[in-house]
């Protein structure tokens, strides 16, 4: 049970003291302060880590970041857009278009889908970056300057889903373990990587919102396992083996189109979807180009490794051994500016 702000006196505490004060960014129709780590308040740390120097973030803006390791930006996405992705995320699952390279995922305890009677429910789409329609989103200018104060200039999209989050079969599948994105990446630094996630409705606890732990972007790749849970966990669905079950929790109530940017050393997850609907949300990890790909091998991702290389030659039906790193530049895309490690 998390205790009172007036008992939290643990950095913990303390952080979430200052979350509490910055849960409502700017909006951003509102013109942010000029912020330059020259010329801010005494109070703000001399050097930031996690953020460049930009004409968009607000000093508080920049410091809730550095501090929680993510920010949300109200109603960055409008209503129109949002509309679009929903009806060609339609048409995939209708089958009517087929799209290079997409991963389309399915829930382990579902028998039906929102739009396939029948069929398994679709749950997420991954590495749509050759659907013209929604790409889109990973090119939207508003979302693109944000990710610019994280990245830099030269922008990849790496990672692309449409998370379709189904109503709960009574066996808990879908919920998605605490987890780190760092671990499915094999290229570094991780504070030159960030997600921008965009809820496509109103998303709370009943429908299962995201929950991060403020401040765990500090901490180091932890070890990922598949949660022994009795009702089964989806595939690719690893969680963070072993984190402090104290550590202060907030969940992200989120209206349709505000965006959440967060740091791939985050700790985060969802809940079950308690609504007979289905909770859909739109992302996008983008990392700075001159990142470099690592050798997973004899590390903790060497795991998914191995497991996300079984997925590629099953379905391409390639018979070498195929890397991390291999898979991670089949599904970059330059988004702005120079292509030039990734």
């Amino acid at each position: 049970m998390q205790r009172p702000l007036s008992e939290s006196h643990s950095p913990g505490g303390a952080r979430l003291r200052v979350l509490l004060r910055h849960i409502s960014p700017l909006p951003p129709d509102i013109t942010p302060v000029q912020t330059s780590t020259q010329v801010v308040n005494a109070t703000y740390p001399a050097e930031f880590r996690y953020t460049l120097d930009n004409n968009l973030l607000s000093p508080d803006q920049r410091l809730f970041y550095e501090e929680n390791g993510f920010l949300v930006i109200k109603n960055l996405v409008s209503p129109n857009d949002i509309e679009r992705f929903r009806s060609e995320f339609e048409r995939i699952c209708r089958r009517e278009v087929s799209v290079p390279g997409m991963m389309i995922m399915r829930d382990v305890a579902i028998a039906k889908s929102e739009f396939l009677p029948d069929q398994k429910a679709v749950t997420k789409v991954q590495d749509y970056q050759e659907d013209e329609e929604l790409f889109r989103y990973c090119r939207l200018p508003q979302i693109v300057k944000y990710v610019e104060c994280f990245t830099g200039p030269n922008i990849m999209a790496m990672h692309t889903m449409l998370i379709n989050k189904p109503p709960d079969a009574g066996k808990k599948t879908s919920r998605h373990p605490m987890h780190q994105d760092l671990h499915y990446f094999p290229f570094r630094p991780a504070d030159k990587i960030v997600c921008a996630w965009t809820a496509m409705e109103r998303i709370d606890r009943s429908n299962g919102c995201l929950v991060v732990l403020p401040g765990t972007h500090e901490s180091s790749l932890k070890q990922h396992d598949y949660p022994e849970w009795e009702g089964g966990v989806n595939a690719l669905y690893h969680g963070v083996r072993d984190y402090d079950p104290s550590l202060p929790r907030v969940h992200l109530v989120m209206e349709k189109g505000d965006t959440v940017f967060f740091h791939p050393l985050l700790i985060h997850g969802s809940g079950m979807n308690r609504t007979p609907g289905f909770r859909k949300a739109i992302s996008c990890h983008y990392a700075s180009s001159d990142c470099e790909y690592i050798d997973v091998k004899g590390t903790s991702q060497e795991n998914i490794e191995k497991e996300v290389a079984q997925i590629a030659r099953r379905r391409h039906g390639v018979e070498s051994e195929v890397s991390l790193k291999d898979i991670w530049q089949f599904r970059a895309k330059l988004v702005q500016g120079v292509r030039t490690n990734l």
